[in-house]
């Protein structure tokens, strides 16, 4: 699991606060790894090696009022980082391509985003989107079970 973001541009930072929060609320089985990616982009290459699923969770440009949670997946993730929230998701879009050049494209990937309602310097998240990252992260789970990842609580 993949948490995209910028901690100091208020809701871009979506995607880690959800990886942070998990992480604290619940221990994952051997073999699921929650990464912060930050802003990190070609650099997050060695981790997607052997890696057969990828849930990636972000801030993503919709179109859509402030909060919106939305589910992507295969090719409809590239095609969602043409429309750039924020710098980093040139990055992931690169990220993305270079790994299937390589031959290390996980085989299945989803992305789980939130419409971010600013992309200020804060380090507040807007309204909308503090209070969609309850249902951004029961989302994140319901993917997961889907895979057959349970995790305890911690």
């Amino acid at each position: 699991m993949l948490g995209l973001g910028n901690l100091v541009m208020s809701d871009d930072a979506a995607g880690v606060r959800v990886v942070q929060g998990l992480a604290a609320r619940h221990r994952f089985p051997p073999g699921v790894t929650l990464l912060d990616g930050g802003t990190l982009g070609l650099d997050l290459l060695p981790y997607l090696e052997e890696v057969d699923r990828l849930l990636v969770i972000d801030a993503v440009e919709t179109g859509s009022p402030a909060g919106t949670l939305v589910r992507l997946s295969g090719e409809e993730i590239p095609l969602a980082l043409a429309t750039k929230v924020s710098p980093h998701q040139m990055g992931l879009r690169d990220l993305l391509t270079v790994a299937d050049l390589q031959g290390h494209a996980p085989g299945e990937m989803v992305l789980w985003g939130v419409q971010p309602g600013s992309i200020e310097m804060a380090m507040e998240l807007s309204p909308e989107v503090a209070e969609a990252l309850g249902p951004l992260e029961e989302r994140v789970l319901q993917e997961l079970a889907g895979w057959g990842v349970v995790p305890l609580p911690s």
